[in-house]
């Protein structure tokens, strides 16, 4: 049998690859602050930011790069050195994460609605000495006593007046005065002003792309506590190459990117900011969502590009805007961060005429594993793999035992994007990436022409007197039912059974369900031991920040609830 043809039986994506993209493009690695320096010396003055009204030229963001990775190195900030991001979308976020690795510190993405607590252990746990946010109270309220309490020897305070337009920069410490923060002027603290008052003339570090990491990208914690994910310059690298070699099924749609899921997320930073800056496109920043901004958003700037993740993608179609509100510019949504419900892609598409990409992938991959192909996507499927990626499925049972097409087992995973492991967790790493492939925790399986199908998480997984019960397959079913704006399924304690199905249901807005007319529409849809033992509805569920269903927080409500009964 030739090489080829036992590649094809191995691989089954290569016979369902599109035409013109070779999966077997190699990407050797790159410094990651090389793709926002390169992109400036190749587009000057076209336009690379835009916030809330204010633009910045690549040549200007270029600049101050090289000029805030000058005043970081004055502060200490050398090769290794952790450097905290505490950040919405914004121009100083774009800024300080390419200057950090430029002078091969290490970006640890905070995210902002996480808790007091929540922001300690990460800083402690990646020994950041740095921490970057806005003299916003919210923020800074977290960041200060962090101080001479962990690693955490300097803030770097970026003032939201100096990033608005001029107008609104004027008007902001008038009528926000009650959201800023104040904080001392002292060794402990540096203005951003003086950070970037300088000749930017720092020498970029030595960095080896394959071993030097870039970024700490800490797992949701949806399963237990954060992990560090070691991100590596040539795994950030190759993941945004890979992505725009996909993406090359609709050439010139990366124009102007609508960037709503925050930079702090993987998903964002990977399929919206690099991929973004690597086409010379205009990032459009939201610093927080709310629908009406994103509709004048729409308006004003006209985007062509718009990765987000499947509640976006809901509450779009279902706002009563959504018809009147122009969205032809949109060339090319992707949907990741969450399994994309077959229901919400058909509405959404029928709703506004934008065609919607899914994708699948983790943190530990520095996203992006697989992507539907444009004209050839699979219905309820994850897509196929991206050049360079191979995808296995291994059993539950023994990790190291790999299974046939179609057979259903742990979504395994190999590529220039999947990272060396979890930052001081040997075990952790050791148990991921057993048998030289990353483990991703998802059951799924191949279909006999290599499309990714996606059953649930491992862990999320039901099992009652003996059985197995996916709660994404019956989470599909009960949003195909014409009244469901969003659904949770999850497994409660049960003294017979040992677990049984609970179903938390949010009715679309101005719309009541009756228990037994949902119960009735499931019938058909799932088996008597998949059905909802208990059905609750919400007026609205739990999120994530970057609006995924908040699982974990509905499991220790239920936890909570078994302790005090």
């Amino acid at each position: 049998m030739a090489i080829q043809d036992t590649e094809q039986a191995a691989w089954p994506w290569l016979k369902s690859y599109p035409a013109g993209i070779d999966w077997h493009t190699d990407y050797p690695g790159r410094p990651i602050h090389e793709l926002m320096l390169n992109a400036a010396s190749a587009h000057g003055d076209k336009p690379c930011l835009d916030f809330m009204g204010r633009g910045w030229s690549y040549r200007e963001v270029g600049d101050l790069v090289r000029r805030a990775a000058t005043g970081l190195a004055a502060h200490g900030v050398t090769k290794g050195t952790r450097v905290a991001l505490l950040l919405p979308n914004s121009p100083t976020y774009v800024v300080c994460y390419f200057a950090v690795t430029m002078i091969g510190g290490t970006v640890v993405n905070l995210n902002p609605l996480y808790t007091a607590g929540e922001i300690r252990h990460l800083v402690e746990d990646s020994g950041a000495e740095v921490l970057v946010t806005l003299d916003v109270k919210q923020l800074y309220v977290l960041a200060a006593p962090l101080l001479g309490t962990t690693s955490l020897r300097k803030i770097v305070v970026q003032r939201m007046a100096d990033i608005l337009p001029p107008v609104k920069s004027v008007l902001y410490p008038v009528f926000k005065r009650g959201d800023i923060a104040p904080w001392p002027r002292d060794a402990r603290h540096a203005d951003f002003r003086d950070l970037v008052a300088n000749s930017g003339n720092v020498a970029p570090a030595s960095i080896d792309p394959e071993r030097d990491v870039a970024v700490l990208q800490y797992t949701g914690g949806t399963t237990g506590v954060p992990k560090g994910a070691m991100l590596t310059h040539r795994n950030l690298w190759a993941n945004t190459q890979q992505c725009l070699t996909w993406l090359q099924q609709m050439p010139g749609a990366i124009q102007r990117v609508l960037c709503v899921l925050p930079f702090f997320h993987v998903f964002a930073m990977t399929g919206a900011m690099n991929i973004g800056l690597a086409c010379g496109a205009e990032l459009l920043l939201m610093p927080r969502f709310t629908i009406d901004d994103l509709f004048a958003l729409i308006k004003r700037k006209r985007p062509t590009y718009l990765p987000g993740v499947p509640t976006l993608y809901t509450a779009i179609y279902n706002h009563p805007k959504a018809k009147s509100v122009d969205l032809s510019s949109i060339r090319i949504c992707v949907s990741g961060g969450a399994s994309l419900p077959l229901e919400v892609k058909t509405k959404f598409e029928a709703a506004t005429g934008c065609k919607l990409m899914e994708g699948y992938g983790l943190s530990e991959t520095s996203p992006v594993l697989t992507i539907n192909p444009l004209d050839a996507a699979r219905s309820g499927s994850a897509g196929l793999p991206v050049p360079g990626t191979i995808i296995e499925i291994a059993s539950t049972e023994d990790s190291l035992k790999l299974l046939a097409q179609g057979e259903r087992g742990e979504i395994c995973a190999r590529g220039p994007q999947v990272m060396p492991g979890y930052w001081h967790k040997p075990d952790e790493t050791a148990h991921a990436m057993a048998g030289g492939r990353f483990h991703t925790g998802d059951v799924g399986y191949l279909d006999a022409d290599g499309y990714l199908f996606i059953v649930d998480r491992i862990k999320d997984v039901i099992i009652a007197s003996g059985y197995k019960i996916y709660p994404r397959l019956v989470e599909e079913a009960l949003y195909q039912h014409p009244k469901v704006a969003q659904a949770i399924v999850i497994g409660v304690p049960d003294p017979y059974r040992g677990q049984t199905v609970k179903a938390v249901v949010q009715p679309r807005a101005g719309e009541t369900i009756a228990e037994d007319e949902l119960r009735d529409f499931l019938k058909d849809k799932v088996s008597a031991i998949e059905r909802p033992h208990f059905i609750e509805f919400r007026a609205s569920l739990p999120m994530t920040p970057i609006g995924k269903p908040d699982k974990k927080a509905l499991l220790a409500e239920e936890a909570g609830k078994a302790k005090t009964s």
